[in-house]
């Protein structure tokens, strides 16, 4: 099972894709390396094995959600250039 020139012609065409005749020769070379290490796969006896919708198994890749504690109001108001009792005051964007 390979590809031929001509298959490749034709898959750059579909492509959209325009190659010099070297470049197609060396394509077309590529692709059958491709497709005989394929070949050399499926000779892999895989009678056993449990198909895989991930290479890698999912895992909750999320740090673990805990309560630390955070700066008091006095140390955030602190580094306000305008400030109330409680608030940082900002100037007004809406009318």
């Amino acid at each position: 099972m390979g590809v031929s020139i001509k298959e490749v012609k034709k898959i750059a065409k579909l492509a959209k894709l325009e190659f010099k005749d070297e470049e197609l020769e060396k394509f077309t070379l590529q692709m059958n390396e491709i497709l005989d290490y394929m070949e050399q796969l499926s000779e892999i006896n895989t009678d056993n094995v449990e198909p895989l919708y991930h290479v890698i198994e999912p895992g909750n890749v999320l740090r673990n959600d805990e309560v630390k504690p955070s700066y008091s109001r006095e140390e955030i108001l602190k580094n306000a250039p305008v400030k109330s009792d409680e608030f940082i005051l900002v100037p007004r964007v809406i009318e």
